[in-house]
């Protein structure tokens, strides 16, 4: 079948790679133990004069020249918030050619919009929270075509913006206290963050996760890193000038004279998140940059047919 550019044209490029991301992870399942899971249509359904032609297989049109709807097994419209930080230590690693692309950002956005397209997929009512400093972005969620596009261009603009170089503390707590409060109940709430609080700040946090549980949320904490630096720490044995993206503070020192003690303390930092979040009944899931999708997605899967059990 030939490809119908028309047709491409109303997609944006991170819409086409989130379809791609999720097409290849549904054909991955089909061949694992996950294969049961309700990711695609029941059947199809032939199309009803007058009704909208929102849910017309247009592919299966060209093969077959009928208009057939997509029926979904599952009609519940689950509710869910996207949650992405996108202050300056989400740049790491600071590529500025490929603007935030390769970033825990970049890696945040593509994951976010995957599920969006999975979540559309599944006729599910989706809104975007963005914070930094402050809560810079919140939508209700809805599930219309028109929003679904308001949302892919606002993440292909977080990308587009790049790195800002200007120091600012994040407002981790204080954010996710606003989104706790304007979400409607027994919502879901994915949240991206590389959870780099200051020690000072860590109660404040846990506080705000408090907060969402007690409005009746289901949480899924993704905990974005690039693994092999972050947390543990392979540096060359040399001299390197380490920089605070959030401070700009900078210092000098020799990788292996601060590994041991760096590894003790995010070691220590991280027994505590994910105790925390066990405590709180909150999804706490580590997601390394470098390991693909599938660790973002098949969470969210498990997450939602529990919520529908």
């Amino acid at each position: 079948m030939p490809i119908n550019r028309q047709e491409l044209q109303q997609f944006s490029k991170l819409e086409l790679l989130a379809r791609q991301v999720v097409e290849g992870f549904i054909t991955g399942l089909h061949k694992s133990p996950f294969h049961g899971f309700s990711v695609e249509f029941a059947e199809y359904r032939p199309y009803n004069q007058g009704e909208t032609t929102r849910y017309i297989d247009w592919r299966l049109y060209g093969k077959t020249d009928k208009l057939f709807v997509r029926r979904y097994e599952e009609e519940t419209n689950l509710r869910c918030q996207i949650v992405i930080d996108h202050s300056p230590s989400m740049f790491f690693p600071v590529d500025h050619e490929r603007k935030g692309l390769d970033s825990k950002l970049g890696f945040s956005v593509k994951s976010a919009a995957a599920l969006l397209y999975m979540l559309h997929q599944q006729r599910d009512a989706t809104g975007l929270s963005l914070f930094s400093e402050t809560l810079d972005l919140h939508t209700p969620a809805r599930s219309s075509v028109s929003h679904m596009a308001m949302l892919y261009a606002e993440l292909e603009k977080l990308l587009d913006a790049g790195w800002n170089q200007q120091s600012g503390k994040t407002q981790v707590a204080q954010s996710l206290h606003l989104i706790a409060e304007a979400m409607p109940k027994r919502s879901l709430a994915i949240i991206f963050s590389d959870m780099f609080e200051d020690t000072a700040d860590i109660e404040h946090f846990f506080s705000a996760l408090q907060h969402l549980k007690h409005n009746k949320h289901e949480v899924i904490l993704f905990h974005v890193t690039d693994a092999s630096k972050e947390l543990a720490f392979n540096f060359e044995n040399r001299p390197y000038r380490f920089i605070d993206l959030e401070s700009r503070e900078e210092i000098r020192l020799q990788a292996s004279e601060v590994k041991e003690h760096y590894l003790q303390k995010m070691d220590a930092y991280l027994k505590d998140l994910k105790l925390r979040c066990g405590q709180y009944k909150i999804d706490f899931i580590e997601a390394d940059i470098q390991a693909g999708y599938q660790q973002v997605l098949l969470p969210y899967l498990l997450k939602r047919t529990r919520m529908g059990a």
